[in-house]
């Protein structure tokens, strides 16, 4: 799926499409430390809790009748999202494509470290175990377009019927879509990838001029997705 026209398009030189062309990570990662969860995480956790997923005796016991559920945290980074899956009583695998997010992940004081596994992948080729939530923040954008479409097949294929995805997928008029190896997508294009298999919980398009991680200036457009899977027709 190729990145639309940008209507606000970075010079080549500004800091922003440096960063953004560069993916300047040790930075960002700086930047963001110490940050809360993202809120379409949030928003998923609590309607998973409002099912009651993970269940009380889940949480606590990790023996083969009660294993707490799987997430995985796509672009995990440094851990913000993955901590708040720990904290909640999910089982976590936590992926990233930068080797000094996973270092950072690995270096934090988290909560139940027994529940989590790190894999260092990138997008390309990737292999998603069957979960309950898969969540990607602010990452997809960042697979090369030639392999989105392999990787959201991966996605759809991996959450359980009853799951959730949870994430961001970045507009056709945001100032990083001229970027050539980035996969944005138009309103029309997002909200069809999930039109097949899943019920929209959230989806809230979200476009402003403000500023990236690292203070640039920067025009955002961006979908803000919450999802849950439709129950299989099978059963």
């Amino acid at each position: 799926m190729p990145p639309g026209p940008a209507s606000h398009p970075l010079p080549p030189t500004s800091p922003a499409h440096v960063f953004a062309a560069q993916r300047d990570w040790p930075s960002y990662f700086d930047k963001v430390a110490g940050k809360p969860p993202r809120e379409t995480l949030v928003t998923a956790l609590d309607a998973f809790e409002r099912e009651g997923v993970p269940s009380a005796q889940g949480s606590e016991s990790c023996d083969k009748d009660h294993k707490p559920p799987l997430a995985i945290d796509l672009g995990c980074g440094e851990g913000r999202d993955t901590a708040e899956l720990l904290r909640r009583g999910w089982r976590v695998l936590a992926i990233d494509g930068h080797p000094d997010g996973l270092r950072r992940l690995r270096e934090r004081d988290l909560p139940h470290r027994d529940r989590l596994e790190i894999r260092h992948a990138p997008f390309e080729g990737l292999e998603i175990p069957r979960a309950m939530l898969i969540n990607a923040s602010f990452c997809l954008p960042f697979c090369p377009p030639d392999h989105f479409a392999d990787l959201w097949r991966a996605i759809t294929d991996a959450i359980e019927p009853g799951g959730r995805f949870a994430g961001q997928l970045f507009g056709d008029r945001d100032d990083w879509a001229p970027i050539p190896d980035r996969s944005h997508q138009t309103r029309a294009q997002a909200r069809a990838l999930f039109a097949a298999d899943f019920t929209l919980e959230r989806f809230d398009e979200v476009e402003d001029d403000g500023k990236d991680a690292l203070d640039n200036p920067k025009h955002w457009h961006r979908f803000d997705v919450v999802a849950a899977r439709q129950p299989s027709s099978d059963g």
